[in-house]
């Protein structure tokens, strides 16, 4: 019930501020509410602790949903009490990969891709959804809406979800630059939700025309949360990226990085973790491969040249 007055809250504010700002300064809109950063997943008795990040790809109270079973599973094979961290900004979730702060995170790819430039993790393990290692952005408006493709959005209002998000930004700016128009003027209003599942109740509620989200994230809310995507319209979708993985920092001890690396991909094997795998829409995880986000580095490229 609170987090329903808060939500109802933010919008009104939203509504009540929405035309004064600036075009080109997106807005940035916190669903998130405190308390969530560091939550401990077990209380295991045990004086070794592993530290782990989640990028806010879903709200503070999804992502607590979401990931606690598999915590559990990853703190009793591990013999390890998990304390969990979660940041706002995908910036805020490398920062503390970068800074040893965390031992284990859960990325999106683009911001994979800035830290791995930067040296400061590397890949532990991917998921596959649907058989393949590769997700989407969708491109979503409200089905009463008339748009009907990505260049019908234009001086409309549009959700980001965080500015290293691949799904969430990138690959609109990747389709406004494919259009031959201005990343700074093709949309009339824009403003970053900081979690997918957030940018989909801007859309749903109508605060926004349309919003670029993961695919991952959407799928989950169909299967799990239908009523949070009933009144959304997918029109677009892009092609396929490498999927978010999961990382290690560079410091993390090699025993303890192996045993994690064993965790994942034998997860499948067990009953236990193939429910919660099943749960994630997730087949199981697998080795990780660099070379699949080369598409997203090339859009990095074309972007910004």
């Amino acid at each position: 019930m609170k987090l329903i007055i808060y939500l109802i809250t933010t919008f009104l504010f939203l509504g009540c501020n929405y035309s004064k700002q600036n075009p080109k300064e997106p807005i940035i809109i916190d669903f998130s509410k405190q308390g969530f950063e560091q939550d401990r997943f077990s209380k295991i008795d045990s004086v070794q602790k592993l530290k782990v990040a989640v990028s806010a790809i879903i709200t503070p109270q999804e992502t607590y949903i979401y990931y606690r079973d598999l915590f559990d599973y990853i703190s009793k094979e591990l013999h390890y009490e998990i304390e969990f961290k979660q940041r706002k900004t995908y910036e805020e979730a490398n920062n503390l990969l970068a800074n040893n702060e965390v031992d284990l995170a859960f990325i999106c790819s683009l911001a994979y891709v800035i830290a791995k430039e930067k040296n400061t993790v590397e890949i532990l393990a991917m998921p596959l959804f649907n058989g393949k290692p590769f997700y989407q952005a969708y491109i979503i408006v409200h089905k009463s809406s008339n748009i009907e493709n990505f260049q019908q959005l234009k001086a409309k209002s549009f959700a980001y979800t965080d500015p290293l998000s691949n799904t969430g930004k990138l690959y609109a700016e990747k389709r406004i630059i494919d259009l031959g128009f201005d990343l700074d003027t093709y949309f009339n209003k824009t403003m970053y939700s900081n979690a997918h599942d957030a940018s989909i109740q801007l859309v749903a509620k109508k605060i926004v025309d349309g919003a670029t989200v993961d695919g991952l994230i959407f799928e989950y809310l169909a299967k799990h949360h239908p009523e949070k995507v009933n009144s959304i319209k997918v029109v677009e979708k892009s092609e396929e990226y490498g999927i978010p993985p999961v990382v290690v920092s560079k410091n993390i001890d090699a025993i303890t990085k192996q045993k994690l690396k064993n965790i994942f991909l034998n997860l499948h094997k067990d009953s236990i973790g193939k429910q919660i795998l099943n749960k994630l829409l997730i087949d199981k995880f697998i080795e990780g491969n660099d070379a699949n986000y080369n598409s997203i580095r090339k859009n990095l490229v074309y972007i910004k040249r």
